[in-house]
Order: structure tokens, then sequence, then C-alpha cells
């Protein structure tokens, strides 16, 4: 085959004027039809192999095929065979000297390293495209698993080819390693910093892709898109994106909501300020009137026997009011508010819910209402929210009580305005 190769070359030679036949010039031919028998053999496979793995992949109607073309596999593994041809071809150039031909050689010695390393990097891109395919992905996600494997394969290519290029030993650069560890560890902190911090998020369940979290430090406050090597990328409610260091999650406290969102009822908690002057005892015609609710019939009937029984047996002289017991419209509310959010369509049933009465303030007397909706999504949940507490608010009036709020200008308005207000 080399004597072929060697009449292809002084055929081709022939045919140039007898001032260009020299041996730069054969070996220049050389070179040039070795190159075009490379580039014409690699398309052509490249074509086959890619269509081949087009039509399985429409056959198989697998992911996998499209995963591999996707991270181009097949196309980076296939540059190795024109240099295989041109490693093995190279010989077979006549007049080639010796010199220039171990820089060739050596030069593509190194390029093949390179090739092998993108290949290497084409099938870890494929592993992880494969795996978001999988359920496990959310939970266990690997892309910083498989960044800091590149990180690996590219330092390792990177001393292989300066040690192929040099004509040395990889083993001479890596003796002088050690003095190098500083600066290193240098320039690689935040890397192997976030490496750790990955493995223990990661490992330990506890940050996923699609959890909501909340990081005030960093101003972030919506679901986890990415969980990277060096960083994790959360969107916020207002669609910007928040990009966190890793490592910051081992240093700073940070709120994840996927508990809540796994429970599938999300918290309410807020207070109903009632005025104190409001509270007062209930007369016999309300305890009548509010006894027709169904949501408070039971409660008054079961309260109505208790008071009815101590009164009884405690209360000597009817007329003074401090020896016996009465229903309280604010008692009698705070039942109505508990049945209220135990019957309410959208209240999660098998979650706590509360209805207590908090320390009296200068705001008035915070009744806390404490339940979960069943929806876990932030409109919906809103929604159930304000439908509660415009119910709570409205009927306030029915049990003789009022909502506290500070005096506003319409109230002074209102004084100054009132024909009995005097200077």
């Amino acid at each position: 085959m080399e004597n072929s190769g060697n009449l292809v070359v002084s055929r081709l030679l022939s045919f140039l004027p007898e001032a260009y036949q020299n041996p730069i010039t054969e070996t220049a031919i050389g070179v040039f039809l070795l190159l075009g028998i490379s580039a014409i053999l690699h398309f052509l496979i490249r074509a086959w192999i890619i269509s081949l793995i087009t039509k399985l992949g429409k056959k198989a109607n697998h992911p996998w095929y499209d995963a591999i073309l996707e991270n181009k596999l097949p196309q980076r593994a296939l540059f190795i065979l024109p240099l295989l041809i041109f490693y093995i071809g190279i010989d077979w150039v006549s007049q080639f000297p010796e010199d220039l031909l171990n820089f060739f050689m050596r030069l593509i010695n190194a390029t093949m390293i390179l090739v092998v390393a993108r290949t290497i990097d084409s099938f870890l891109s494929t592993i992880h495209s494969i795996h978001l395919l999988s359920s496990e992905s959310k939970r266990r996600p690997i892309k910083s698993y498989i960044q800091m494997g590149k990180v690996i394969v590219y330092i390792i290519t990177a001393i292989l080819i300066i040690a192929q290029l040099a004509n040395q030993s990889p083993w001479y650069f890596l003796s002088g390693i050690g003095a190098m560890t500083a600066i290193v560890l240098l320039i690689f902190r935040d890397t192997l910093l976030s490496l750790v911090a990955s493995i223990q998020l990661t490992g330990n369940d506890v940050v996923r892709v699609g959890d909501w979290i909340e990081m005030p430090q960093f101003g972030a406050d919506g679901d986890v898109v990415d969980i990277a090597l060096n960083t994790v990328r959360v969107q916020n409610w207002d669609k910007t994106i928040t990009v966190i260091p890793t490592h910051k999650f081992l240093d700073h406290s940070f709120r994840n909501w996927r508990g809540m969102q796994e429970s599938g009822g999300r918290r309410i908690m807020r207070n109903l300020l009632i005025d104190i002057e409001s509270v007062r005892f209930l007369s016999l015609a309300e305890v009548e009137r509010l006894k027709e609710s169904y949501l408070l019939k039971d409660y008054i009937t079961r309260k109505l026997e208790d008071v009815h029984a101590y009164n009884k047996s405690k209360m000597t002289k009817s007329s003074v009011i401090t020896n016996g017991r009465w229903l309280t419209n604010i008692g009698t509310f705070r039942a109505y508010a508990y049945e209220y959010l135990k019957h309410h369509p959208n209240t999660h049933k098998e979650l706590l819910t509360i209805v207590r009465q908090m320390e009296p303030t200068a705001q008035g007397l915070p009744l806390q209402i404490y339940a979960f909706a069943n929806s876990t999504q932030w409109a919906i949940y809103e929604q159930i929210q304000a439908d509660i507490f415009d119910h709570l608010l409205s009927i306030l009036p029915e049990f003789g009580l009022r909502h506290f709020q500070q005096p506003s200008g319409w109230d002074f308005d209102k004084i100054s305005n009132n024909p009995g207000f005097k200077d």
C-alpha cells in the first residue's frame, strides 16, 4: 500500500512543471493527498453513522438516541478516524524530514487525546441528559458530579497534551504538582467548596430542582431551576433569575417550602384584631338567634347545659353576675370561626385547625386563625385565604363585635361634624 501511495504521488508530481518537481513539492502533495483521503472517509462514515442512529431512534422510539445525537457523541468520537488515518499514512509520505515527522506525530497524538477528552465530555453530558428524563432527576440531581467529572477529565487531558508536545513523560509534570498544591487550591477554592456543598445538598436531599426556596440574603424567593457544580439558579416569582454560589447554602440559612408542597396544604395564619370594648356577654335573645346557626347549634346547646348546671349550684343570688357564668360574644365567635373553618370546602381537614385568643395588645385582642388551605398554588391559596377572612370580618357584627382599626381622617372628620362635638 505504501508503494501504491508513492506511485500516486509520483504520478501527480509528473503533471507539474519540471521546476516544481522537487522533494518539498512531493512531500506537500503527499500530505494534502492524505488530508483529502482522511476528510472524505470521515464525512462519509460520519454521515452513515448519524443516519443509522437516527433511523434506529425512530424505530425504537427511545430518548437515548436523541440524547446521543443532541450531545454530539458520535460526531466527536468519529474525529478519531481521520487522525488515525493521518497517523498511519504519514509514514508513507516520502522525503519527510525526521524532526518534522516526530513533531507531526506528537501533534497528532495530542489531538487524539483532545478528541478522546471531548468524546468523554459528550458521553458524560449524554448520561446527564438521560438522567433528566427519569423521575429521580429532581430528587437526585447529578449535574454537579458530571461537571466535576469533566473538570478532572480536562485537567488530565491538559497534562497529557503538554507532556506529549514536550516529549516528556506525564509523570515528569505530576512529580512537581505537590509544590503547586497551594496554587491549585487557591485557584479552585470555590470549585472545591462547591463540590463539597453539592454532595451534601444532593446526598442529604436538602434542595432539589423544582423546590421553592427563600434566601433573603441573596434576594432569592422562587423555584430552583438548576443545580450545578458552582451555582444554583433560582427563578423568582417576578421571573428574575438569582444565581447563588453552591457553597453559600452551607454558610447561610434558607427556607425550603417542599414540605408544604408535598403535604398538599398551605398554612393560613393571620390575626383578627377585636376591639376589646366590644367584648361582652350575650343576651338571651342573641343566644337564641345564634342557636339557629347549624354551625353553632351543638356548641350553644352543650355550653348552655354546662352554664345552667354551674349556675344552679353556685349562683345563690341571680343579681350578682360574678357568681355565675354566661356565654360571651368573643367565645361564641371563636367557636363559630372554628366550625366555619372545619366545614369550609377549601380547607385541609387532615391538618391542624385552631382558633385561639392571643394576649391583648394596644391594637386590640388578637384572635388567631390557624388552618391550612387544601391547595399549595399561590393564586388559589390567596383566594381561599381572602374568602375566609372576607366572611369572618363581615360576620363580626352578628356577634356584637368590632374589628379594631386605628382612627383615620374619615373618623376625625365624622367627629368634627357631629353636632354634639365641642372644642
